[in-house]
């Protein structure tokens, strides 16, 4: 099938973007199925989303920072992840506030307003920090993005891009450099996803389509229904009245499908507060399951790490965020975070961090990851991060941190338990181990990383708990010291599972969406004669640009007009089940700024 493609010869390969009404519908694993439906045809594919917000993050073999959800991208495309398929990454350090990390690498930390350039107070005014390296640049980062993705159309024969919340936030279209703007640039066909498992799909896709530009809707060629439930004939004469005061089709109808979580974006803005995550493959294997209870610590970052735990038959995790949660638990997991003092001071005061003195006093297994392998130690000096100055940790480990300008950004590998592991390094904190067991060495015996102190375990490895012996050997320990008689399974394959769920994506593209026309889409690019659908753009309060001057009636200085293509290149369940917890309202913060 590859060869209907023109990817070959450094001619531009196919493309499409998938958008979504809102966040949460469904964007991520869509793009992941797409992908893993074009390779199995034998497509040279590739993901691509320009700019992510995600406290979930992942090392490349290069060193690069990616969002984990454009890595799991990469693997159900069969491909390499690269920088390239995530460009801006920014991670939330406050509501209003974000790392930003370029092509890889962290250039800063941003507010909202640095970001739009908006410095207040008229003429003279003192720019917010950050303003002088971000603010008015939208051209810049709009030509770095469509770079990468103009190579990646040069290496690959399509390029499945993914976007940001929805395109019809109207208040934020002129900076928009992942849904319209780099549809635009691309000249992409956009397929919107819609979650009807939420209600309002229909208002939803209209409403989205209503609320673009003329120029924009003319590049939305259709829609994608997500997480439907029941008999999709009871849904057709819905769809059919969509097409008709739309003109444009619906391209599919996925069900909800179960057990499909995977590698979610985002921990700031989703509540994983009582969420479960347990194996749905088999029974335990021994006599016990073994429960663990990861602290659902403020700005949660790459709490991935917990589903390789999750994937054992017998081991249910669940998140928790008061002390009395951690009585029955006998694993404590205290994951990542975005804010490691803003975490500690959250532990405290909720009594956590008595509850973990405690059991670190009689001998029951906690084991902290990043972050929270550093609120573990002795002493926190944090002139980076939080700006806290000195702080003292919980003092569980031999441990002091300080945290360095440089973020550390690897990908180890060692030995632990006597068995092979290996992982990736996110991290602005120096541990100093001044005693206690080694945790992680090399293979004649010297330390890597990390500690233990009795049944206090501590690393910064992320991932690390998907090297599938070593994860045995850990529960092993972890069930002997908690007294269960857990055993865990033999053959459990991490690896194999998530290839498993991205193949189940890809069948419920194949069976549920019609991929002659998604094909041809991706092919052809945007079919012509779209029709528009009124009132369109509405006028921006402020300055306008020819890219969000309006489509409704009244004065207007001129038509709008497409961004001009640059010269350097030719050119987040069915699918997931909803994430446990409330949605928080950002309309003021990065996370409802910046796309």
């Amino acid at each position: 099938m590859n060869g209907r493609f023109k990817a070959s010869g450094g001619t531009v390969g196919g493309g499409l973007l998938v958008a979504g009404t809102t966040s949460d519908a469904g964007k991520s694993v869509v793009t992941a199925g797409i992908c893993r439906w074009l390779v199995r045809q034998g497509v040279r594919v590739a993901p691509f989303k320009a700019q992510n917000m995600s406290l979930n993050s992942f090392v490349t073999r290069e060193g690069a920072e990616i969002g984990r959800a454009q890595a799991m991208q990469a693997a159900a495309a069969r491909v390499e992840p690269s920088a390239l398929m995530n460009p801006v990454l920014l991670k939330p350090g406050s509501d209003r506030s974000s790392q930003v990390v370029l092509l890889g690498k962290p250039v800063g930390e941003l507010s909202a307003k640095g970001y739009f350039g908006h410095a207040g107070g008229g003429a003279g005014a003192a720019a917010p920090a950050g303003t002088a390296l971000y603010g008015g640049r939208r051209e810049e980062l709009l030509g770095t993005v469509t770079d990468c993705l103009a190579e990646l159309r040069r290496t690959h024969d399509a390029v499945i891009c993914e976007g940001a919340g929805s395109p019809a936030e109207i208040n934020l279209r002129r900076t928009d450099i992942v849904n319209m703007g780099i549809a635009r640039a691309g000249r992409l066909p956009v397929v919107v996803v819609g979650d009807i498992d939420r209600g309002g799909v229909f208002a939803s896709f209209f409403g989205t389509t209503a609320l673009l530009s003329r120029e924009d809707q003319a590049l939305v060629a259709g829609y994608l229904v997500n997480k439907f439930r029941g008999d999709v004939s009871l849904l057709t004469p819905g769809l059919e009245m969509l097409r008709g005061v739309t003109g444009r089709p619906t391209f599919g109808v996925l069900p909800f499908a179960h057990g499909l979580g995977i590698d979610e974006e985002d921990g700031l803005r989703v509540s994983l507060r009582g969420a479960v995550r347990e194996s749905v493959v088999a029974p335990p294997h021994g006599a016990d399951v073994l429960r663990v209870a990861v602290a659902a610590v403020p700005l949660m970052s790459n709490f991935t790490d917990v589903d390789a735990l999750a994937a054992e038959p017998g081991v249910v995790v669940r998140f928790v965020d008061r002390a009395e949660e951690l009585a029955d638990a006998d694993l404590v997991v205290v994951p990542g975070t975005r804010g490691t003092v803003r975490a500690l001071a959250w532990l405290r005061e909720r009594g956590l961090a008595d509850a973990l003195a405690r059991r670190a006093a009689e001998g029951r297994p906690v084991l902290g990851i990043c972050g929270g392998y550093q609120l573990l130690g002795e002493h926190i000096d944090d002139e980076v991060e939080s700006r806290a100055g000195a702080v003292p940790g919980l003092g569980l480990l031999p441990v002091r941190v300080r945290f360095a300008a440089g973020k550390t950004l690897a990908r180890p590998a060692g030995q632990a338990l006597g068995e092979p592991v290996a992982g990736y390094e996110i991290h602005h904190g120096v541990a100093e181990v001044h005693g206690g067991e080694t945790f992680l060495s090399d293979g004649q015996g010297r330390a890597l990383d990390g500690c233990r102190v009795g049944s206090v375990w501590g690393t910064h490895w992320h991932g690390s708990l998907e090297s599938d012996a070593f994860r045995r050997a850990f529960l092993r320990r972890v069930a002997a010291d908690a007294g269960r008689a857990f055993v865990p399974a033999p053959d459990t394959s991490f690896g194999a599972l998530r290839e498993e769920q991205l193949d189940r994506l890809g069948d419920l593209i194949e069976e549920h969406a019609d991929t002659a026309a998604l094909l041809r889409l991706i092919e052809e690019g945007v079919p012509a004669g779209l029709p528009f659908v009124p009132p369109g753009a509405p006028r921006l309060a402020g300055p306008s640009t020819t890219e969000t001057a309006p489509d409704a009636p009244g004065p207007q200085s001129s038509p709008p007009s497409p961004v001009p293509p640059r010269e350097r290149g030719a050119h987040g369940d069915a699918v997931t089940p909803a994430t446990a917890g409330d949605t928080s309202d950002h309309s003021n913060s990065l996370e409802g700024g910046i796309r």
